[in-house]
């Protein structure tokens, strides 16, 4: 079912040569790479991208008065965190890394199914891949329309109800620190493949529902042009461009090695990418906001960046505050 990096990319720039409708699926580590026609595509693949969808609203009016629970059965501990944090911040020291996303995988609770949490998140972005795992992200991470190309990175995440929030995370130092490398990481990303790269707006809020809170989560708009027959290249692009430089740091190759070495489980899908190409315009997304089905049980994956000036206390209460179900109000 899944193909390989190399014949992965190479389908996708088959598929956008051709101009044929298809949705795919990259893993963070780019190994893994699911690529479907759309005329093809499972049932029990769902998507929704900021408007395109392949599903009907019934299944999910069904459900809407259900009640709905989740819970953390065993998250990481503090002193478990603080042990890898103080592992990343020897790499920072040493000039290593200036940014590192450091995530860890938590087992909840939840009377829903994957299929279920899908139709009930309220997300710009979700993605239901079979009974293996759902994501209701808020990030997009490239749109491709009329040969521009747009990254939006997003670092930067305050709860919304908190006393002038928006001031408070836009005059954080750190989190303004993290968010210009993210911006300079992606700008860099794209000229890779574009020209005339240019950052169209920088450190705009978004409000995002978060369970039974909000969240406001910070973004800049980067922009590019790309060359006519870009969709012949579609895969080559990607190949390029991923993982996305939000979930893994910087300088990214270097990051994407210690993150291997540190981090205590395999991410898989998430922080990767998903992404449907239809009538010459790509949408896609990150698959953050990530629960993931397993022989022992769901599993929550979560995480932060850390830079030099991170305190690890509210890395870690960030982590933790990051698993929540967004659901419809009934």
């Amino acid at each position: 079912m899944f193909l390989d990096k190399e014949s992965g990319f190479e389908y996708i720039n088959r598929l956008g040569d051709s101009n044929i409708p298809f949705f795919f699926l990259i893993s963070f580590n780019k190994n893994r790479i699911f690529v479907s026609r759309l005329d093809r595509l499972s049932k029990e693949v769902l998507f929704y991208l900021d408007g395109w969808t392949n599903n009907s609203l019934n299944f999910q009016t069904n459900i809407r008065n259900k009640e709905t629970k989740i819970s953390i059965d065993i998250a990481p501990s503090y002193e478990e965190y603080l042990f890898a944090f103080e592992r990343v911040q020897e790499h920072i020291k040493r000039g290593d890394t200036y940014l590192l996303n450091l995530t860890f995988a938590s087992r909840i609770k939840s009377n829903l199914t994957l299929q279920e949490i899908y139709h009930l998140a309220n997300a710009p972005y979700k993605l239901n891949f079979l009974d293996y795992f759902t994501s209701f992200s808020p990030e997009k991470f490239i749109t491709i329309k009329d040969n521009k190309i747009f990254t939006y990175p997003m670092k930067g995440t305050i709860d919304a109800s908190l006393t002038k929030a928006k001031e408070k995370i836009l005059k954080d130092s750190k989190e303004m620190a993290e968010h210009i490398m993210i911006t300079d990481l992606m700008r860099n990303d794209l000229n890779q493949i574009a020209r005339a790269v240019k950052v169209e707006d920088f450190r705009y809020i978004d409000k995002i529902p978060a369970g039974d809170k909000e969240l406001y989560q910070v973004s800049s708009k980067i922009s590019g042009e790309l060359p006519n027959g870009w969709q012949k290249s579609l895969g080559s692009i990607l190949s390029k461009i991923t993982p996305a430089g939000s979930i893994s740091g910087t300088p990214k190759k270097k990051t994407l090695e210690i993150i291997k070495e540190i981090e205590n489980y395999e991410r898989g899908f998430y922080t990767g990418i998903f992404g449907v190409y239809r009538e010459n315009e790509l949408r896609t997304a990150v698959l953050i906001r990530f629960i993931e089905k397993s022989l022992d049980g769901l599993f929550y994956k979560s995480g932060g960046g850390v830079t030099i000036d991170s305190n690890p206390r509210r890395e870690y209460e960030e982590l933790l505050s990051k698993i929540y179900l967004p659901t419809l109000k009934n």
